[in-house]
């Protein structure tokens, strides 16, 4: 945690949220959600990836927010097969967006937060208020059923990923046609290459600034 890092608390479907809120330093220009890696396989907030995403996000004017998930530190409930975990993160959607009243939002996240990330846009589209763009890093692709996502979604893998494989990316990635970006040599946690997702991620997001 930073300066501009505050813990907080919000009351979802199952109970107590674990939540942290890291701001920018001017006025942000945006929102950002972050959701984290499989609760039951140690996914927290805390993970590198889902706290590089979240710095990325601050370093882009982003007012950027996590939680635990059901089950993890100290949110309440138990782990919900994704069901349970988008309608959590929707209710995080709801508090940002009525502390930040106008602001576009942006979803991403890491391996199983993808799923989450990108189920709750598929609602959201929906009810006719989609996300700007979504990031997502080691997507879930074969390990749950990834539903479609817009064709600007920002696609990053590590090439050596043997817990969601670059073949299963792609194979649901290529009836979409939308680029992967393959990080080489990183693994499915990005052990030494977390500063290639920040980067890219950056660059693509500045580009359209």
């Amino acid at each position: 945690m930073n300066k501009n890092s505050h813990k907080f608390y919000l009351t979802g479907h199952a109970g107590k949220m674990e939540c942290l809120l890291d701001e920018p330093e001017g006025a942000p220009r945006g929102i950002a959600l972050v959701a984290h890696p499989h609760p039951l396989y140690g996914g927290t907030m805390d993970n590198k990836v889902a706290q590089t995403l979240a710095r990325t996000f601050v370093g882009l004017g982003y007012a950027t927010a996590r939680f635990n998930f059901r089950g993890v530190g100290e949110s309440e409930g138990t782990y919900d097969d994704g069901r349970g975990e988008v309608d959590d993160m929707e209710a995080m959607l709801d508090h940002m967006l009525k502390a930040y009243p106008g602001l576009p939002f942006t979803l991403t996240g890491f391996s199983f937060g993808t799923f989450v990330q990108a189920q709750l846009q598929q609602r959201l589209e929906a009810q006719g208020r989609p996300a700007e763009r979504l990031v997502l890093v080691g997507t879930a692709a074969g390990k749950w059923p990834m539903p479609p996502v817009p064709a600007d979604t920002i696609l990053i893998h590590g090439e050596l990923d043997d817990t969601i494989t670059l073949t299963q990316v792609f194979d649901w990635a290529r009836p979409l046609d939308i680029p992967v970006t393959v990080i080489p040599g990183a693994d499915h946690f990005f052990h030494r290459k977390l500063v290639h997702i920040k980067n890219l991620v950056a660059q693509m997001w500045r580009r359209d600034i």
